[in-house]
Order: C-alpha cells, then sequence, then structure tokens
C-alpha cells in the first residue's frame, strides 16, 4: 500500500557494514485526517539493487510470496500460511548469516552468492513449489510465475531514495475532521526529552554499532534514517470534498496503551498456528488473549482492556524501541535480541483509537471478525506500494507526516505515529489470501471503488515521550526505531498495524449510526 515517483533526492547512505556481535550471538483529539487512497500507486516492482560481496551487502532482498496470492481456497489456506511462516525464518536466518559472515564476506567476493543466496534461492524454491502443489490440490489454480520468486538478492549498502522525504503518503490524504491535538502540547509533553545526560549517558553507547547497517544490533536505524521536523516542508494535503451524503461522525473507544504489557511475537493474521510468526514483539490493546493460535471461536473468549467491554477488538502494533543499551526480557528471544529487535520497550503516553466516517457516502458496520493490516513491514525490500506510515512531532501533525524517515521532534515536542486504516470493504470476506484485497483505500475524492462499500474508517495515533535523537559524525545517538523483520533494518516506512473487529452487544451497528448521525460518540 506503489511506489514514489517523485524525482530523486541525494542518496540516504548507509555504509557497508561490520559484523553485529549482539545479531550474531542473539545477543486527546487527533490531528486525523483520513487517509484516501494507497500511497505510491506507481511502480509495484520491488528493488533489485545487487553488489558484490567484495562490495558487501546491507541486507537480503527476496520477493514477497504471500502478497502475489491473491486466490487461494479455503481449504489450502492454513497450508499455505504455515509455508509462506517458513519462508519469512529461512530468509531471517539466512540474513542472520550475512550478517555474521563478513570477514568471510570481504575475502572472498563469490562468497554471498555461494553461501547466501544460492542455498537460500533452493530452499525457498522447494517451499513455493509445495504452496503450489497444496493449492492445485484442492482444486485451485496456483500462478506459474511463483517460480520467479525463488531467487533474491543482497541489497548494497547505498540505495536510490525518494525525494521530498517520500514523506508525502501519496494519495493517504489526510483531513481533520475536528481531530485538533487539543492539549498534546502541554506541560509535560517534554519529560524526558531533554535532560542532561539523556545523549551520553553511559548506557547509550553500550552495543551501540554504528558502523554499517547501524542500530544497537547492526540492522539499523542509521543517522540518515532521522530528519529534523523542523527542516521538513509542510506536506499534509487537503481533505476530500464533504458531500451531502457524508458521514461526519466519530466513535472514540478507550482501551489505554498496554501498561500492562501484554506482547508478543506472532500474527495470527498472517501467520495463524505460527509461534512467532511476526518475528518482532506487538503491543496489544483490546483483546486481551490474541496470540497465534486464538480463531474466531476463541475471539469472544479474550476479555479486553477496552473501557467499553463490547469492544473485544484486537488492536497491535510493533513495539518502539530506544536503542540504548537497555537488556529487555526478550534480549535472548526469538522476535526480541535473537533477530536484531533490541533496547528499551517504550509504552506509549497516550494510544488514542478513533472510528470515523466517509467525506462521500454513509458507512455499513464492520463484519464480524473483519481483519485488517495496514502498513508493511517490508518496505525496505518489498518497496512503498503498501507503506502506510505517518510519523511527526506534537505540534506538527497537521503541517508534516513523514513516511520513509523518523522525526526528530525539538523541545517539548514529543514522536507521534499515526495509521488510517482501509476504509473500503468488498461487502463478502472478513479476510482474503494475501491480507488486503479484500479492503481498500478510498480514492483521492474519498470514492470507494465499484462493488466496494464505506465502513467505518478505524484510526490510530500514538504518543511516546522520547528521548531527542542527535546526530555528530554521521551517528545517531538516542536511536528510536520500531520492531520489524531483521533484513528490513529497521526502516521509518516498515511501521505498519493490526486490526481484528470483535464486538457484542450490537456494537458495530452502534458505531455505524453513530458516523452516519454525524455524532460524536465514545
Amino acid at each position: 500500500m506503489g511506489r514514489n515517483t517523485r524525482k530523486r533526492r541525494s542518496s540516504m547512505a548507509t555504509k557497508a557494514i561490520a559484523a553485529s556481535a549482539a545479531l550474531a550471538l542473539g545477543g486527546g483529539g487527533l490531528i486525523w485526517a483520513n487517509f484516501y487512497a494507497s500511497a505510491h500507486e506507481s511502480n509495484n516492482s520491488a528493488p533489485n539493487w545487487t553488489k558484490s560481496a567484495a562490495g558487501q551487502v546491507a541486507t537480503i532482498a527476496c520477493p514477497d510470496v504471500g502478497q502475489q496470492l491473491t486466490d487461494v481456497p479455503d481449504r489450502a489456506r492454513g497450508e499455505v500460511d504455515g509455508e509462506l511462516a517458513t519462508l519469512d525464518r529461512q530468509i531471517t536466518e539466512f540474513y542472520q548469516r550475512l550478517a555474521s559472515t563478513r570477514d568471510a564476506q570481504a575475502r572472498d567476493a563469490s562468497f554471498v552468492q555461494n553461501t547466501i543466496l544460492g542455498p537460500l534461492k533452493d530452499r525457498r524454491k522447494a517451499i513455493i513449489d509445495r504452496i503450489q502443489l497444496e493449492i492445485n490440490r484442492v482444486g485451485g489454480n496456483a500462478p506459474d510465475s511463483l517460480d520467479q520468486l525463488a531467487p533474491c538478492t543482497g541489497t548494497p549498502a547505498e540505495q536510490p531514495q525518494t525525494t521530498d522525504g517520500g514523506q508525502n503518503g501519496d494519495g493517504q490524504n489526510q483531513n481533520g475532521d475536528g481531530q485538533n491535538n487539543d492539549g498534546q502540547n502541554g506541560d509535560g509533553q517534554n519529560d524526558g526529552q531533554n535532560g542532561d545526560g539523556q545523549q551520553n549517558g553511559d548506557g547509550q553507547d553500550q552495543g551501540q554499532n554504528q558502523n554499517g547497517n547501524g542500530g544497537q544490533a547492526g540492522n539499523g536505524p542509521t543517522a540518515a534514517d532521522f530528519v529534523d521536523i523542523t527542516q521538513v516542508q509542510p506536506n499534509v494535503k487537503a481533505k476530500p470534498r464533504r458531500t451531502n451524503n457524508a458521514s461526519t461522525g466519530t466513535f472514540t473507544t478507550r482501551c489505554g496503551v498496554n501498561a500492562n504489557k501484554n506482547f508478543n511475537t506472532d500474527n495470527v493474521i498472517v501467520a495463524p498456528g505460527v509461534t512467532n510468526g511476526a518475528h518482532h514483539t506487538h503491543d496489544y490493546v483490546g483483546n486481551q488473549k490474541i496470540n497465534a493460535f486464538s480463531s474466531n471461536d476463541t475471539f469472544l473468549q479474550g476479555g479486553t482492556s477496552c473501557q467499553n467491554k463490547n469492544d473485544l477488538s484486537s488492536y497491535y502494533w510493533p513495539v518502539l524501541r530506544l536503542q540504548d543499551g537497555t537488556q529487555e526480557f526478550d534480549q535472548n528471544r526469538d522476535g526480541g535480541g535473537k533477530e536484531g529487535n533490541v533496547g528499551k520497550i517504550l509504552t506509549a503516553r497516550q494510544a488514542q483509537i478513533k472510528y470515523v466516517g466517509s467525506p462521500t457516502s454513509k458507512v455499513v458496520p464492520m463484519p464480524q471478525f473483519l481483519r485488517i493490516i495496514t502498513g508493511d513491514a517490508k518496505t525496505t525490500t518489498n518497496g512503498l506500494a503498501n507503506a502506510n506510515a505517518h510519523w511527526s512531532c506534537t505540534g506538527f501533525e497537521n503541517k508534516v507526516q513523514l513516511t520513509e524517515q523518523y522525526p526528530i521532534c525539538p523541545e517539548g515536542s514529543s514522536v507521534v505515529r499515526t495509521f488510517a486504516f482501509q476504509s473500503c470493504w468488498d461487502g463478502q470476506n472478513i479476510d482474503s489470501a494475501n491480507h488486503r484485497t479484500h479492503v481498500d483505500f478510498a480514492d483521492e475524492n474519498g470514492n470507494c471503488k465499484n462493488g466496494f462499500k464505506a465502513i467505518p474508517q478505524l484510526t490510530m495515533r500514538l504518543v511516546y515521550d522520547v528521548p531527542r535523537p542527535v546526530i555528530e559524525n554521521g551517528q545517531v545517538k538516542n536511536a528510536y526505531a520500531v520492531d520489524g523483520f531483521p533484513e528490513q533494518l529497521h526502516k521509518a516506512a516498515t511501521d505498519h498495524d493490526d486490526f481484528i473487529s470483535i464486538t457484542t452487544g450490537g456494537l458495530a451497528n452502534k458505531i455505524a449510526s453513530c458516523l452516519n448521525r454525524g455524532q460524536r460518540c465514545a
């Protein structure tokens, strides 16, 4: 969710990297803005930059097989999802091999191809063959082109970047109905932002690997992944014009900030039944018993952190970490330090969840158990086709939204992550084979495409008090980043959010009715 076609700016380089010991050893109101249309709609092909081992590669880029599977028979879904999870695990394993063999790569220009990319291609081919067989076995028609997705490439340290910061979220227009940042700039916003010693504390440099891919675990972020938000030109677009049939209401649900630390590294949408299917840690609010083994049969038994006990929906997103040398609880676990997700997990100061309407039509209630993923955890290798990351700072949200960089906020301002989910539904399916085609964004005018119906648009706003990053000599101190797959290098564009609609007591109908009547409900 296609790639940005604006003219190219100077490359935000990451340097060729040294081995990462940490990775090798396992060591109030929303400013909102409804987003319409999928961002970056052109150039859907993934990047294909290659470089010899002598020049060193930064990461492994593998085509995303799951995104090509738009028609998988229901009887094959379980097996296919399991095989896709195996593909992810293979990439993780081979990236770890890449990160821990830098000396060998420097000595042998063919090392990466012979020892990493070649064997990885063979293993991927075997899995892809099994996926094709399973789909065809149950009467489906697996694409013959899947075989072409087996080879992976080594992506060099320096990659082409888009201009304007790639920050505009083309087409995902931000609009602000009643979402004014009220109270966002009051006293206390800057807690921990500017205290002396934040930049130079002993913990800051411990484990920091600022060579190569940077980051505490050697897989990002780098200094180029940060930008002073005060130096970015305003880029928030005007909202679509409302029609007389607009659904202008809002419905807010209060579900907390995950203060009780309900974490796991599963993803029941993408990899049901697979432990550590996400390869990174999620915060969970709402439904309290969501994991890889949850299902429609058990969702209603999960309880909820929401004040409205009829809201059993699951809202989950990758945690944000401060890379300050902290040894978190998951330092030696899958999905955590063993996969390059390290540092102190930050709990949001605010987590605001709001449903908004359509500027051009009434909305229909969300169906029970509807699943939606917004954004793409693999944009570093997939490209920006499905990117829907939006980063900003309090006091700047209605001016600047960043996609490809993390903001450095001024004194007194906090980091903000915002999400606006797809607001159009095909009217039939609660999920799809690639977890995307059953829902879509409205177009730039706020209209759903033919055959799709407007549903309440889920919007989320997460506010964090984060020590201010400082760039010195091409290195970043006080780096922060979202969790992700290790080969994705903790880029800002990989931010994403997941949602399963689970309601009781007619809540889905009440939300839609509130929006259609133009009321503000909670």
